[in-house]
């Protein structure tokens, strides 16, 4: 067992550090890095309705190749306290688990790669290139202001990584089964119709709005996208919401409202999908208003080195050869992607944001090894 990712991953998860709180986790983090000479910078940007959302990037080196590791210390509420069976900050060892919020999602990689570097640092003193860290603090809220500023942060300094890994808990059972290389896109509309007020008796004094709902979620659904791609599952619309907050059984209502999400792959971006579902409903002639917010664009990064190197690396620390993916839903690599090649792997996600999150010891170490392998490689040590 690597102590220095045990002691760390405790450390971390007794900052209660729910979006956009810190909770001192920013000075364990500097506390760990520091020593071992890395230029430590805490970065605080305004975040939604003013919250403030504090960021950490750490350097060491300056030369080429430089590899980032990213990730996010901020986590999600914990729920009813008195489900869990152990504190939820209190990071207790129980049946060779590491129990916490944030142990899975994800206290528990950054506390695995820090421990990875402690110990290639210790056998490479002199290694070339540059090893980084880019820990944001809202990855858990709205995405708006943490590695998404960060990163501008470092476009203005010239300090754009050449490559990156984040640490996200990308395996649903097994450490090693999956590494996600691109993640579908995410856009949500809202969707609107205004009629006209009126008695439930009387509907020709009325002009309903729920049958147009009907006819224009109906269209929508009615859209086929695509059959997927290479790498990618096929496009899917899902209605989340329809409301018209009628509390009267005789009453007409004069407006009707529906949330819908599109979770689109690499064969289109948010613009297309806009495009295609205008079509759709253009021929209906119902009159209507779509408020869009995208929250991501599709990204793929192609198989080749960097993936290679995490493949192997994995299959080494655990006899498993991973599949190259890009299920679930979106992640901090969105944002990475629109400045240079970035994979996902981490932990195992069976407990991310459920009550008594929960890391396997060995997969704690494993992740270690398997980190630690990944800076060998990269810098050819």
């Amino acid at each position: 067992m690597s102590e220095t990712a045990l002691k760390l991953a405790q450390d971390l998860i007794r900052c209660p550090s729910v979006t956009p709180k810190t909770e001192g986790v920013y000075d364990v983090l500097k506390s760990a890095l520091e020593p071992m000479g890395f230029d430590c910078h805490v970065l605080t940007f305004k975040g939604f309705e003013g919250a403030e959302i504090t960021n950490l990037f750490a350097r060491k080196g300056t030369g080429a190749p430089h590899f980032c590791f990213a990730g996010h210390v901020d986590v999600v509420p914990v729920g009813d306290d008195a489900a869990w069976t152990s504190p939820p900050f209190a990071a207790e060892i129980k049946d060779d688990r590491l129990y916490g919020r944030g142990t899975s999602d994800m206290k528990g990689a950054v506390a695995a790669f820090i421990a990875a570097v402690q110990d290639f640092l210790n056998q490479n003193a002199e290694f070339d290139g540059s090893i980084s860290l880019l820990i944001a603090g809202d990855e858990e809220g709205t995405g708006a202001v943490g590695t998404k500023d960060t990163l501008k942060w470092l476009e203005a300094r010239d300090e754009i990584p050449d490559m990156c890994l984040v640490g996200e808990p990308t395996n649903p059972n097994l450490l090693g089964e999956m590494i996600k290389i691109g993640r579908r896109g995410s856009i949500t509309g809202r969707l609107k119709v205004t009629g006209t007020q009126g008695h439930a008796a009387y509907p020709h004094l009325a002009d309903n709005p729920v049958p147009k709902m009907i006819d224009l979620l109906g269209a929508m659904k009615s859209i086929e996208f695509d059959q997927g791609s290479e790498f990618f599952q096929a496009t899917n619309l899902e209605i989340v919401s329809v409301d018209v907050g009628n509390t009267a059984d005789n009453v007409i209502p004069a407006h009707a409202s529906a949330l819908f999400n599109v979770r689109f792959n690499d064969l289109h971006s948010s613009q297309d999908i806009i495009e295609a579902i205008d079509a759709a409903l253009k021929p209906l002639k119902h009159p209507h208003s779509i408020a869009w917010h995208c929250s991501g664009e599709s990204f793929l990064t192609q198989p080749g080195f960097l993936s290679d190197t995490v493949s192997k690396a994995v299959a080494e620390a655990t006899g498993r050869t991973p599949d190259l993916t890009t299920t679930g839903g979106t992640s901090d690599a969105r944002f990475i992607s629109q400045y240079c090649p970035v994979v996902e792997f981490g932990g195992v996600g069976q407990t991310m944001h459920k009550v008594d999150e929960n890391i396997l010891l060995d997969d704690l170490d494993a992740l270690t090894d398997i980190y630690g392998h990944i800076l060998k490689t990269i810098f050819n040590s």
